[in-house]
């Protein structure tokens, strides 16, 4: 079952690049093959008993099916891509799993209006696609491939088209909830988390109808157990959904001139003993050492695991230099940066620390805690 929602940045890249379809960059995840070979074999069996097909005429049927089912899934997420490309909203790419995918933008709709329109094209394709293999499967006849093919894909498009509506995160009918939330409250944060919680709600009483159905008979333990894999799934996305809400809405406090932590240099060549010495008396909180040349400009930054890993009775033997990453290896962040824009420094140049500058001064340094406590308090305070 697809779960095609759509993914803004911050968004984790994934799988393969396999081509592009209308400029448009087409991944595949790698966990697809595996469900390809199932899916694959076990419609290659059904060929078998149904239709009487010798090996390997069999599975190649099979083969086919999983070509148009990802055929569907692309077709799927080109709706939402195109939709958003008309509004204006970059795409990064489209990234496919057998029974799902995902369409990564470069940034948020602008307006609710956009925001449904974008999140509904996906299941108005499928919906369309169900019809015309619907069609299809009424004109064919049922005892052969094509018509046994035309059907499968008929109820495959059509139970995405449904399962995609339904009003909760990550699905696509619960970004069009957030849009109407969205449109209402003038808080997209605030509706981005609620329409997480309605997700949550939809995956426990999916999982509660389906355990029903199990208890009464009508419905197989294979059934029963894919549709609790998928509210699991569900689960989990709408859980991401509510923090990326919450985190979002917290932007705004993220302020790198409060954020840097004082910079304390000494020259190239100090024991790194001395070096903590020194910065043990600065009265500064959470001073972070830094390297300087023989003009005095700023060269590295030690690494404080680094420093930590050396032995107490070595560190008035080793350099500072060879506990420390050289500033060509450090991105830079202007201290006016926005909270978001910061977040997506981050993301663009992952990891631990960070300079902050003000023109050519290096005025502190970002450490990635820093700003991950600001945006998720209770995570840091459990920590």
């Amino acid at each position: 079952m697809e779960e095609s929602a759509t993914r803004n940045p911050p968004a984790p890249a994934g799988g393969r690049p396999v081509g592009q379809v209308l400029g448009i960059p087409v991944h595949a995840n790698a966990s697809m093959l595996l469900l390809a070979i199932l899916v694959t074999v076990v419609y290659g069996n059904y060929a078998r008993a149904e239709l009487g097909l010798e090996q390997p005429w069999a599975y190649l049927v099979g083969l086919g099916f999983v070509i148009c089912l990802l055929g569907s899934v692309l077709l799927h997420e080109l709706g939402h891509a195109l939709t958003a490309r008309h509004h204006g909203i970059g795409v990064r790419r489209i990234t496919l799993e057998l029974l799902s995918g995902w369409t990564e933008m470069d940034r948020e709709a602008p307006t609710p209006r956009v925001d449904a329109l974008v999140s509904l094209a996906g299941p108005a394709v499928s919906l369309v696609l169900g019809g015309v293999t619907t069609a299809a499967a009424f004109a064919l006849p049922e005892d052969t491939v094509p018509g046994q093919i035309a059907f499968q894909l008929a109820v495959s498009n059509v139970l995405v088209a449904i399962f995609n509506v339904l009003p909760g995160l990550p699905l696509d009918g619960g970004r069009a909830l957030r849009a109407a939330m969205w449109a209402m409250l003038k808080d997209r944060n605030r509706a981005t988390v609620l329409a997480g919680y309605a997700g949550r709600a939809l995956a426990f009483g999916t999982a509660v109808t389906v355990l029903v159905l199990f208890q009464f008979g009508l419905l197989t333990v294979f059934g029963m157990l894919f549709v609790l894999l998928v509210t699991m799934t569900l689960w989990h996305g709408a859980g991401q959904s509510i923090r990326l809400g919450r985190m979002t809405g917290r932007f705004p406090l993220i302020d790198l001139g409060a954020l840097a932590r004082p910079l304390l240099s000494v020259p190239s060549g100090t024991p790194l003993g001395e070096a903590q010495r020194r910065r043990a008396e600065d009265p500064r909180p959470d001073v972070v050492l830094g390297v300087t040349d023989s003009a005095g400009s700023l060269t590295a930054l030690v690494d404080p695991v680094a420093a930590e890993r050396v032995p107490v009775d070595r560190r008035p033997w080793v350099s500072v230099e060879s506990v420390s990453r050289s500033r060509d290896a450090l991105t830079s962040l202007p201290v006016g940066l926005t909270g978001e824009q910061v977040v997506r420094a981050l993301q663009a140049h992952p990891g631990a620390q960070y300079l902050v500058t003000a023109g050519e001064d290096v005025v502190g340094v970002l450490r990635v805690a820093d700003v991950a406590a600001v945006l998720e308090p209770r995570r840091a305070q459990r920590t």
